[in-house]
């Protein structure tokens, strides 16, 4: 039935998030490069499609380190989330919104400087 559907959607909104699994860069890449990387994607992502309001939120989220804050900031947006690390998520309407691990979790192979 069409209710189904939309329960579907609710209880997906209704999961909590977590950081995305472990990922590994081709090469060691340092802080700097990571924030650049980073940068670049927030810069263009809004070009993708979809509302800045949506993207600042899933900007927020992704920078936030309590996760249950970053859970907040995405209800609070109305993001709908299909994987719960947020490499896939929708708002309202339906447009769709995909985050890289890099720019949600930092690499194995970050090059640390003291």
């Amino acid at each position: 039935m069409g209710c189904s559907s939309s329960r579907t959607i609710t209880e997906g909104r209704k999961e909590k998030i977590r950081r995305p699994r472990s990922w590994k860069h081709p090469q060691p890449i340092s802080r700097a490069e990571l924030t650049q990387m980073r940068e670049e994607f927030w810069d263009t992502a809004p070009h993708y499609g979809g509302k800045k309001e949506i993207w600042d939120a899933l900007r927020a989220a992704a920078e936030e380190e309590d996760l249950s804050l970053a859970q907040t900031i995405i209800e609070s947006a109305g993001v709908i989330v299909q994987n719960t690390d947020l490499t896939i998520c929708y708002d309202e309407k339906g447009s769709k919104y995909e985050l890289p691990k890099y720019v949600l979790r930092d690499p194995s192979n970050l090059i640390i400087t003291k």
